[in-house]
């Protein structure tokens, strides 16, 4: 059976928070907002700049996208397939769906993986994505002392 994509609103908040919640939870992401945090911030996000997708099939909520168009690119800050459904295919369609038809104007794509997510990485270089830039992070303390000038 096929999937069906219709973009969302901000009532869809209590359906996709669940998701992001689980989302968070793969990825490794140290947010730790609960799920009612997460419909109350997504509700503010599609109230507001960010747009959002849900995939389904038969009535039943398969993922979602979550993505904002910038003036020279769509930024896509979440991508999530219910677990059931990984690896058969509905991400790569989804994402075909999004180019043809919430994106048609669109010439590039940015994602931001995070570096512990595997899984996530190996799916996005087999899209096509190459990697751009990496953000790194520091302790305020204690930091290493600096080397000694020869």
């Amino acid at each position: 059976m096929t999937a069906s994509y219709r973009f969302a609103s901000p009532e869809d908040a209590a359906l996709l928070a669940p998701m992001n919640w689980q989302l968070i939870r793969d990825e490794g992401h140290r947010n730790a907002m609960g799920v009612e945090e997460l419909r109350e911030r997504m509700a503010a996000w599609l109230r507001s700049e960010y747009q959002a997708v849900v995939f389904e099939q038969e009535g039943m909520a398969l993922g979602y996208a979550l993505f904002r168009h910038e003036a020279e690119f769509v930024y896509l800050r979440q991508l999530f397939v219910i677990p059931s459904r990984r690896g058969q295919g509905v991400a790569r369609r989804a994402l075909t769906w999004l180019w043809a038809n919430a994106w048609p104007a669109a010439t590039q794509l940015r994602i931001d993986v995070l570096i512990e997510n595997a899984a996530g990485r190996k799916f996005w270089l087999a899209m096509g994505f190459r990697e751009y830039c990496v953000t790194m992070e520091a302790q305020a303390s204690p930091l290493p002392a600096p080397r000694q000038m020869l």
